[in-house]
């Protein structure tokens, strides 16, 4: 038995019965294994034995039943028609709909009118009043009612196909409701003609004003407006593949017979040998066989720092070269490269993501063919009782007027617009309703690191002086040999030493060591910097800073460390640091009573590093990207609704697995397209906001659903006549039609509700410019013990005579003092440890101050304190804010003096001053008052 697994394309889907409906078509076909059917993506997968079927008989399961089908592209024609696009059938039916809501509109407005004329005391022309001009007031009707009713063919077409073959869906009550509309309409127009014809005014008088020719359009334009708003939110789904597919050159450069050759990638094969330059989009995946440079994989693996390559190391597909060139082996192509493998990771989790059953579809289920079957039975039974038969025509087609879906159809759609519309407001994107229904269902919610959690780029964090008098002096030597290298760490330190207007000098006799260090000459001086082996080549002992560089690694930070002749200069830590809001994003998270983990392919000292400063109750460490895609699985089997949050394409199988994917907007376009909702501030913040607007919206929704339920089930009793016989109560079909107008209208009101939604308080005031995500881990030592990094040995470079300057005595060295990286800038600070910056939820609040402030006759009062351990532009952001809580009192907080003035019209003790401040995590060491 030989068994394959197709993809096919399944058109004229509208609800969960329709799904259903060709999954068990599907399913009744002999050789197939199985079948899952996706309403979102309009697509099924199915397994089946190709020795008894063909693709064809599939594709006759799903004409037969209903509905169109086509077989996709195989991933092989994909990528060689990328040059020739195929069609979307989704943006294709977005059109469609959107065609037919145009002209039933444009039909409707004037078909309202002169129906509705009479009602308002609107003019109409001559020729359409009076019961003389009866039989032309409702031909016109008639006239503009057809259109309607034609560009909306689709209901009557799948609607009856359905019914006939015992599965009716929503369009099969929608076909029914209108069409019994239009029925009674013609039957109306020739007995007004026969009243005519033999003068009975009152014949004429009775249907004048009942035609219903306009409830049969409207029935269908209201409708149209829910689907077409559904459609539009489905119309991009399947761009992510093609997004993914632009990754890869079109073309690459291949080495036959020695000499080079620019050939399409589709023929690249294996064992080829692919030349790559500076700046080129790897084609295929293969081992390098010549040259060396750092290849950006940002694109597969989300993390930004760019990963140096060697001979025999293996690259990717997709990847970007930075700078050196090399040569590598091709040894996977085609649907076998790594970017090949996530883009069919993607399509198997779109084709496998089980539908969300909407409410309004899993109640339809019994709803429609029971509300035919009443209007059947109320019908026949008032025939039965003796009544006429317009009589119990007019009342079997007014229950099903009344019970017309068309509160329903909108419920869910109108309340998605409203709450997208307001979520796009706040930088929320929701692409979809299942969205909105799975995320307020979430339990879960997985967190990737690099770009999501942390800002996605290094930067300098730490500044630690050795023998460096200050840190201006470090920062000149560290620029100087930085700024002719190209790793990419040195970006972090130029720019930083830019901020800090440290003046540039030139270095002579520059050398760069790859993957260790660079070395050069700077004012006749030898310097080096690099990593701790680098260095201690130079003859430069490190153990001074052992434990501290081990704490920089505990913590995820890179150590790199710079050398004169004899001394160590100092270290330089850089780090992909959290974003300012992500632990108080985790916490939100956490109090709304969802589980945060961290999933992430850095090692596992970095990850744990971010998951005990930003609070995450797990951290996923090393997770290859289709490992990532396995994990939301296994949270999935266990029960659980996950949510994934992530920006890079090596994200994109876990957002499209979880049952609602968040892309951060400054992440990739693949991302964006495969995830659910799209944070377009890129903050953490917004994702919280997210899951509290859909927990409003999916509440709109079920209220919008009652709502519906309520107005049609409480008048399919009136409209059947039961009130008749003892109260003379009787629903005609406009009013029946006004009841399911009415209905409609509720619902709309109600949605719109949602334009008021704001996210939290809570989640707002942790957003301010100054505060930030506290960091854990313990404070730089002030000092390295004066002395304790000993002379170095003479070093002797290339070409070079030795330069050595003496031993220094014992003591005689100056003392190493460690400082944060912006002590000295606070527009370039980075973040910090709580003990050094701790406004984050949970800290301690300032004490009480009552009593403790005097009335100081109408006199300022100014004060100023020196702070020890203010390290950050947020550290200055705290002690002015906790400071400038009290009652009338201005703060001016100088980062560099470390000093605050603090001025009131009254006094303030020294005592609470201080006590607030150290509350806040910091040391007064004097306060002093200023005349």
């Amino acid at each position: 038995m030989s068994r394959i697994k197709e993809k096919f394309e399944v058109t004229g889907m509208t609800c969960a019965a329709c799904s259903a409906a060709v999954e068990r078509s599907v399913k009744k076909v002999p050789g197939v294994e199985s079948v899952a059917v996706n309403l979102l993506t309009n697509s099924m997968s199915v397994e089946y034995d190709e020795g008894q079927i063909s693709s064809a008989e599939i594709i006759k399961a799903v004409t037969d039943a209903g509905y169109g089908a086509s077989s996709r592209p195989k991933p092989g024609a994909e990528r060689a028609s990328l040059a020739e696009p195929a069609e979307n059938p989704l943006l294709q039916e977005t059109e469609e709909m959107r065609l037919r809501l145009q002209v039933s509109i444009l039909l409707m407005l004037p078909l309202m009118y002169i129906s509705m004329s009479h009602m308002f005391g609107w003019p109409l022309p001559s020729f359409l009043t009076g019961l003389e001009n009866a039989v032309s007031f409702a031909f016109a009707q008639f006239l503009l009612a057809v259109p309607v009713i034609f560009v909306n063919r689709k209901f009557f077409t799948v609607g009856f196909k359905t019914l006939l073959l015992g599965h009716p869906n929503m369009d099969s009550l929608i076909a029914i409701a209108s069409g019994a509309a239009l029925l009674y309409g013609v039957v109306a127009v020739f007995r007004m003609s026969h009243g005519l014809g033999i003068g009975d005014w009152g014949l004429v008088q009775n249907y004048y004003h009942d035609l219903y020719l306009e409830s049969s359009a409207m029935i269908l334009t209201l409708i149209t407006v829910g689907k077409y708003l559904e459609a539009r939110s489905k119309g991009k789904t399947s761009e992510a593949i093609r997004k993914l597919m632009d990754l890869v050159p079109k073309m690459a450069k291949v080495e036959r017979n020695g000499a080079e050759e620019l050939v399409p990638v589709e023929l690249v094969e294996t064992g080829d040998i692919v030349i790559i330059k500076p700046g080129d989009l790897l084609p295929v995946d293969g081992v390098i066989t010549e040259g060396q440079s750092f290849v950006d994989e940002s694109s597969l693996t989300g993390e930004s720092i760019p990963v140096e390559k060697t001979a025999g190391e293996r690259v990717s597909a997709a990847t970007i070269n930075q700078t050196g060139a090399f040569k590598f082996r091709a040894t996977h192509v085609g649907a076998e490269t790594t970017l090949a493998k996530i883009i069919a990771l993607v399509e198997d989790a779109n084709a496998t993501k089980a539908p969300v059953a909407r409410l309004a579809d899993k109640i339809s289920a019994i709803f429609v063919p029971l509300v035919i079957g009443i209007a059947v039975i109320t019908t026949a039974g008032w025939l039965l009782a003796g009544a006429g038969f317009e009589f119990a025509l007019s009342m079997g087609i007014t229950v099903l007027v009344i019970s017309c879906p068309c509160a329903l159809g909108l419920a869910t759609p109108v309340a998605i617009m409203v709450g997208t519309g307001r979520g796009a407001e706040e930088g929320i994107l929701i692409k979809s309703a299942e969205a909105l229904e799975e995320f307020h269902r979430v339990e879960t919610v997985v967190l990737d690191k690099t770009g999501t959690l942390t800002e996605g780029k290094p930067r300098v964090t730490d500044l630690v002086l050795g023998s460096a008098s200050s840190e201006e002096e470090l920062l000149t030597v560290a620029q100087a040999l930085e700024k002719n290298s190209e790793h990419h760490l040195a970006t972090a330190i130029l720019k930083y030493a830019g901020e800090r207007n440290i003046p540039l000098k030139e270095v002579s006799e520059f050398k760069a060591v790859a993957g260790r260090g660079v070395e050069g000459y700077l004012d006749g001086i030898f310097y080096a910097a690099g990593n701790e082996k680098f260095i201690r080549e130079k003859g430069v002992a490190t153990e001074t800073v052992a434990e501290l560089s081990q704490r920089f690694s505990e913590e995820g930070k890179t150590p790199l460390y710079f050398a004169g002749e004899q001394s160590l200069l100092g270290v330089i830590a850089l780090a992909d640091v959290p974003k300012a809001t992500s632990r108080q994003a985790v916490e939100r998270f956490k109090k709304m009573g969802v589980k945060v983990v961290m999933l992430t392919g850095d090692n596992q000292k970095t990850a744990e590093a971010i998951r005990a400063r930003l609070g995450i109750d797990e951290a996923i460490a090393e997770a290859l990207p289709h490992e990532k895609d396995q994990k939301i699985r296994a949270l999935q089997q266990q029960g659980q609704k996950v949510a994934m949050i992530g920006d890079g394409i090596n994200d994109a199988p876990a957002l499209a697995r979880a049952d609602a994917g968040i892309a951060i907007g400054a992440g990739t376009d693949v991302a964006i397209e495969a995830a659910d909702i799209v944070l377009t501030k890129n903050d953490l913040l917004d994702a919280v906001g997210a899951m509290e607007l859909s927990r409003a919206t999916l509440r709109n929704i079920k209220q919008n659903l009652f709502w519906a339920f309520f107005y049609n089930i409480l008048g399919i009793p009136i409209a059947a006549g039961l009130l008749y016989p003892a109260f003379g109560l009787k629903l005609t079909p406009m009013i029946g039609a006004a009841a399911m107008s009415l209905s409609s209208f509720f619902v709309v009101t109600n949605a719109l509700r949602l334009r008021m939604f704001r996210p939290s308080a809570a989640a707002t005031e942790m957003r301010p410019a100054g505060k930030f995500a506290g960091e854990s881990g313990g404070k730089i030592p002030e000092k390295i013990a004066a002395g304790a990094i000993p002379a170095a040995t003479p070093v002797t470079t290339p070409g070079a005579a030795s330069r050595a300057t003496p031993a220094a005595p014992p003591g005689a060295m100056p003392p190493a003092t460690a400082k944060a990286a912006s002590g000295a800038s606070p527009a370039a600070a980075p973040d910090c440890s709580p003990s050094e910056c701790s406004l984050i939820p949970g800290s301690k609040q300032k004490p009480s101050v009552q009593g403790d402030i005097e009335e100081n006759g109408g006199k300022n009062m100014e004060k100023i304190l020196k702070i020890k351990g203010m390290m950050c532009k947020r550290c200055k952001a705290h002690v002015e804010k906790v400071l400038g809580d009290l009652k009338g009192v201005s703060v001016q907080v100088d980062l560099e003096e470390g000093s605050a003035r603090v001025s009131s019209a009254e006094t303030v003790a020294d005592e609470t001053l201080k006590q607030i401040v150290e509350e806040a995590g910091y040391e007064v060491t004097s306060i002093s008052e200023q005349a």
